[in-house]
């Protein structure tokens, strides 16, 4: 089981810096487009609270991290 989800965006480049640092760090993680995948976006906002913003890092069931070095992407479909 991957010690990390990553809940992000296929058009936002913070989530690709995000997943950029994860792999240099030889992290695992599993990866969730909360816009391609409605359960996972309902996920997303369960576990931060109703947060619209990505990228967003979870470990287990407590957030680590919301956007990347202060910026993020507002998600379509809110």
């Amino acid at each position: 089981m991957a010690q990390f989800e990553l809940y992000g965006s296929a058009g936002c480049q913070y989530t690709a810096e995000m997943r950029d640092w994860l792999e240099w760090r030889r992290q695992e993680f599993v990866e969730f487009d909360v816009e391609a995948d409605l359960a996972a976006r309902e996920r997303m906002r369960a576990l931060t609270g109703g947060q619209c913003t990505v990228p967003v890092l979870v470990e287990g069931e407590k957030v680590i991290q919301i956007g990347w070095q202060g910026r993020g992407c507002v998600i379509a479909g809110n």
